[in-house]
């Protein structure tokens, strides 16, 4: 028959049962209809021929979609192709829904599909009947394409093999759930389970390393790359007696084995057992098959990130220093974490050098630009360069210059992408606490002093490595006191989870303010407060979402804050800082005035704290404007919380010792000493054999709590 050509006769007794008689071809894009199909399609009741566009319009625009996967799939498994069809009017409403059963046929010349089928009007079955179980009505069909889009969301999110097999365990499909899950993999000629769900542990054990050519259904799916549906348990003892026994003490009723194809490769199989009969209607199946590739994908796509995971975390453990051999008198720890984007691979690191002469060594944390695989192997390169140089014996702003032309070098012409690098060079006695430090555009180090108070102190730097190759690198010099911490970061441990450099240091502080526990406790603290739980080792967990890489390094003087987690530190009862401000660097007076109110951080009288800071830039700019000396700042409290008593100090080589005046009015100075006399409980202007002091005090019990 011929499209076009009248109908048989057979259409008259069709049209007695309410049932049309319908044609479609796709290499013609006609579809012909007989009257009572016409009917249902919401036509003239006479015989028609329709092109594709005229009858695409009846359907509901989803249900068109669902009538070309269906039939593909019908054709793939040769069996019928059913599916139910909601019939739209001319205004876009739903007014019946039509079951279509047709047998398609493939014209492989053609490259076209050809069907004739029935169509038949149906009404919406009550629900919690066997009928509403499995019927594909309207609802059920959103119904499955919201579980088809939740159920692709959660696999696709899924980055590892377990969680997938957790996904697919909880899938509960609309209309029919399966109550036992199996996963099979191929290992050579073997199949392999991967994971189960819904039966006991070691049922798995007749089915692990089972050959491909066994008379079992998934080793079938495996060899040929079509699925298997088994209706009944009699369907099942038919068609796969030796395996039989092997499944039926499971006492299911049917049973799915769906092939699971990546990119035409059939890698394993999956099998949904259920407890009651299932019809495998190709609505159902078309539920299943979705499943399959979407389960097969986030295998695949978790089995690749489990490799790579593998690979990039052996890489930079590799890539990474162990800390060495304990230091007298000192502790180090240090974390890092990779980015969670890629391959996990990126540009921070940290390192513990020992120094010419065995009693210095020196500590290096770094960042170079980007989150790639180019990041990290720059990071080894430069970590290898840096050692090398500070080896020879070279000071910590020779070491700097040496690595940045080293890292300028390697952005010649050929390279399409040059890459910079921020870093920090510390260079610690362990003796004597001195701490020389240089800086390439990297964050500051933070000091933890013995009572908890944390100041960030401000060092001089200068360009990130690889910009300039003759950029010089000034070196600041730190002491470390006993009891106190030095912790070096890489920005993200800061600028991470929405925060800016500035709230990012904020809860950062927190934590190194109140962690009471030893110093490997206070790295996991810090690593855990931003990503999540960390580990003992020098890298921590890889999470899920990670802005940027995360290098710590903690360096703590002995002292009780470097002790034991159950070792509970007592607080001394002073602390201070020390600042030089040179005459070249009137921009440190706001540093100054920054330490000083770090250092005041519990003073509970905030007016107080103001007028310290305020008298604080007096003196100093004093110095610089009428000396030629520069001043070095000294600031301590001491005594007990309650009775405290804060002490700033600022002395220069100069043998001028100032003098009250009676400034005027529009006088834009001298006013200093005044300021000092009003404010400061105590004050004064000690001669020094080479210079002078001014110093002023403030009394804790002396000034109003601020609320």
């Amino acid at each position: 028959m011929r499209t076009g050509e009248p109908l048989p006769a057979v259409g008259e007794v069709l049209t007695a049962l309410a049932t049309g008689l319908w044609q479609w071809d796709t290499a013609t894009e006609l579809v012909t209809v007989d009257a009572e199909a016409a009917r249902l399609l919401g036509l003239p009741a006479e015989q028609a021929t329709l092109t594709e566009a005229q009858a695409r319009a009846r359907l509901h625009p989803v249900d068109w979609n669902e009538i070309i996967s269906v039939v593909g799939l019908a054709v793939a498994e040769d069996t019928l192709a059913e599916v139910r069809i909601r019939i739209m009017d001319e205004q876009g409403r739903v007014i019946r829904v039509v079951r279509s059963r047709s047998k398609p046929s493939y014209n492989r010349e053609k490259r076209s599909f050809q069907l004739i089928g029935t169509l038949q009007e149906v009404t919406e079955p009550v629900p919690g009947t066997p009928a509403g179980r499995t019927a594909v009505t309207g609802d059920w069909r959103r119904s499955r394409e919201a579980f088809l889009l939740d159920a692709g969301r959660a696999l696709a999110e899924a980055r590892s093999t377990a969680e997938v097999l957790r996904v697919a365990a909880g899938l509960s499909m609309p209309g029919f759930s399966p109550d036992g899950l199996a996963v099979f993999g191929v290992e050579g000629d073997r199949l392999t389970i991967i994971g189960h769900h819904g039966q006991q542990p070691g049922d798995e054990g007749p089915f692990s390393h089972m050959a491909l050519d066994t008379d079992y259904p998934a080793a079938e799916v495996v060899r040929t790359g079509r699925a298997v549906y088994l209706s009944s348990p009699d369907e099942y003892k038919r068609r796969y007696p030796v395996t039989w026994p092997l499944a039926r003490h499971f006492d299911r009723q049917s049973w799915a084995f769906l092939p699971l194809t990546v990119a035409g490769r059939t890698m394993g199989a999956w099998m949904a057992g259920f407890t009651y009969p299932v019809a495998f209607t190709p609505d159902e199946r078309s539920v299943l098959t979705t499943v399959a590739r979407m389960l097969a994908q986030a295998l695949s796509r978790a089995g690749v990130e489990e490799s790579e995971r593998e690979l990039t975390d052996g890489l930079q453990r590799s890539m990474l220093p162990m800390l060495g051999p304990e230091i007298p008198g000192m502790t180090v720890a240090a974390r890092y974490v990779p980015t969670g984007g890629g391959l996990q691979v990126g540009g921070d690191w940290y390192d513990m050098i020992p120094l010419p002469g065995g009693e210095r060594f020196a500590l290096v944390i770094g960042d170079v630009q980007g989150h790639d695989v180019r990041a990290a192997g720059l990071m080894g390169q430069l970590r290898i360069a840096l050692r090398a140089y500070a080896s020879e014996g070279h000071r910590p702003d020779a070491v700097l210059s040496r690595a940045s032309r080293f890292l300028h070098g390697m952005g010649d012409e050929d390279v399409v992408d040059p890459r910079f690098a921020t870093c920090l060079y510390v260079e610690a006695d362990p003796g004597s606490g001195v701490l020389e430090v240089a800086r390439a555009g990297h964050p500051d180090p933070a000091i933890r002093m013995a009572d908890g108070t944390v100041l960030a102190r401000r060092t001089d730097g200068g360009l990130p490595l690889g910009i300039d190759p003759d950029a010089d690198y000034p070196t600041t010099r730190i002491v470390l006191e006993p009891g106190e911490t030095l912790m070096l970061c890489t920005d993200g441990l800061i600028e991470t989870g929405g925060h800016d450099f500035e709230t990012g240091w904020k809860r950062i502080r927190t934590i190194l303010e109140t962690h009471d526990g030893d110093l490997e406790g206070l790295a996991d603290a810090l690593v855990q407060a931003v990503h999540g739980p960390s580990s003992h080792h020098t890298t921590g967990p890889l999470a899920d979402r990670r802005e940027d890489d995360i290098a710590v390094l903690l360096l703590c003087r002995q002292g009780e804050e470097c002790g034991r987690p159950d070792t509970v530190a007592v607080r001394p009862a002073v602390r201070r800082t020390m600042l030089s401000v040179a005459q070249a660097e009137p921009e440190r007076v706001a540093v100054a005035r920054q330490q000083l109110r770090e250092l005041l951080h519990d003073w509970p009288s905030s007016d107080q704290v103001d007028s310290a800071v305020l008298l604080l830039s007096e003196m100093l700019t004093n110095v610089l404007v009428h000396t030629d000396a520069d001043a070095l700042l000294l600031a301590e409290v001491r005594g007990e919380t309650g009775d405290r008593r804060m002490r700033v100090e600022v002395t220069d080589t100069s043998d001028d010792l100032p003098h009250k005046r009676r400034p005027g009015e529009l006088a834009s100075s001298g006013r200093g000493l005044m300021l000092i006399e009003l404010l400061a409980d105590l004050w004064g202007v000690d001669p020094r054999g080479e210079g002078k002091s001014i110093w002023f005090e403030f009394y804790e019990s002396s000034g109003e709590v601020s609320e």
